[in-house]
């Protein structure tokens, strides 16, 4: 009887340090002016991000519940021209773990903070390289794949259908110069050129025009195997298809597109989690909204192992061999320990199915095939995480 009351006092005793690790999750959002484009068919949602962090939320508390752990989201949204510095302070004076959606120059304003300093900032909205290499931080880690991991994902699949004949058409939008040289650095990267470029500054409405303006555009193109085209600000790529001079497929912004998450990934329990998003929020997920989800229940997945909140210790383990997190995508989610990165495979996907999954078979590497995709430890310029 002695042992039973024992054991019953160490459980309960257990159960209530368990009780103990409260984890704070702040969620920052940082609205940007959003450039006038040609079509409003796809408004951006008011909550995207926000969403998936509370979708995240919510699993982490559904396991937590069972070990004693209770997670809250601090979320607070900066209207364009707000103070971002005050925000991101007052957060990070109650948590020293934050996800943010913001632009990268706000992002390095951010993790330079003081009051960052020792904290986890998770990255689920800027793609850009440099984040990833010189402009990296050792406090910044990266749930959105980079700009990098997303070309290469994309030149791997004309590699393998020997598309080598490429042809690039990109707007001016600084996103879509980013996304076009990183694009150019990959198809070298793999042995490819893109042959030809053109860049798209037609003040036309292309509702009209396109038929006759478009062909008009890509005649001199000549022949070719594959159009790309960089178009990150959703404003002129629709009007490319089914109009180019020659009929031939079309990618990147448009077509065949690299995405971080889309409705037609169904494996892998895809659709349980694509169908939890669509009851919690009336919508698909997209792309930051998985950034979003992702970071927070990989701090929900580190927590549970370590049974601690602190950011030195969840930053210590999600930097170990030791962590894994599910994320429906075919293969374990892990950290590059050189950049902060979260390793993803990326589907590659029209409107209505997954046409691959990189990395494509063939693709290997040393240690992980999927760092194959973006930035690999060697071709690395971050030295912070060293």
């Amino acid at each position: 009887m002695k042992k039973l009351l024992l054991a019953c006092a160490t459980v309960l005793g257990a159960s209530a340090a368990m009780a103990e690790t409260q984890v704070d999750i702040g969620f920052l959002r940082v609205d940007v002016p959003q450039p006038a484009v040609l079509s409003n068919l796809d408004p951006i949602p008011e909550d995207e991000g926000l969403a998936g962090a509370t979708l995240g939320l919510a699993d982490n508390n559904t396991t937590g519940r069972f070990l004693g752990q209770t997670y809250t989201l601090i979320d607070q949204n900066v209207p364009v021209d707000g103070n971002v510095i005050a925000a991101a302070e007052q957060i990070l004076a109650q948590t020293d773990l934050l996800v943010l959606d913001a632009p990268a120059e706000v992002l390095l304003q951010i993790a330079d903070l003081p009051a960052a300093e020792g904290a986890m900032i998770f990255n689920a909205a800027a793609q850009d390289d440099a984040l990833r290499s010189d402009q990296c931080r050792a406090n910044l880690f990266h749930t959105i794949p980079s700009h990098a991991m997303r070309a290469d994902a994309m030149m791997q699949f004309f590699l393998a259908r020997r598309w080598d004949d490429i042809v690039m058409i990109a707007g001016t939008h600084p996103d879509d110069v980013e996304w076009a040289a990183a694009l150019e650095r990959s198809a070298k990267k793999f042995g490819l050129k893109i042959r030809a470029r053109k860049d798209w500054a037609f003040d036309a409405d292309m509702r009209r025009n396109a038929s006759q303006e478009v062909p008009l555009f890509t005649q001199d193109f000549g022949e070719y195997d594959v159009v790309i085209v960089a178009d990150e600000t959703d404003d002129f790529a629709r009007y490319i298809a089914y109009n180019t001079w020659l009929p031939r497929p079309i990618a990147g912004s448009e077509g065949l597109r690299p995405r971080t998450w889309a409705p037609v990934v169904e494996q892998w329990g895809a659709v349980q989690l694509q169908s939890r998003f669509n009851d919690q929020s009336a919508r698909d997920m997209r792309p930051r909204d998985y950034a979003a989800w992702a970071a927070v229940r990989a701090i929900g997945e580190a927590v549970t192992r370590t049974n601690q909140g602190d950011a030195d210790t969840l930053r210590a383990f999600m930097l170990s061999d030791d962590f894994e997190l599910a994320g429906f995508r075919g293969r374990p989610l892990t950290w590059r320990d050189w950049n902060g990165q979260l390793r993803q495979t990326i589907p590659l996907v029209t409107e209505r199915a997954v046409v691959a999954n990189a990395p494509l078979p063939g693709f290997l590497h040393q240690h992980n095939e999927l760092d194959t995709l973006g930035i690999d430890r060697p071709e690395s310029a971050c030295t912070a995480f060293n």
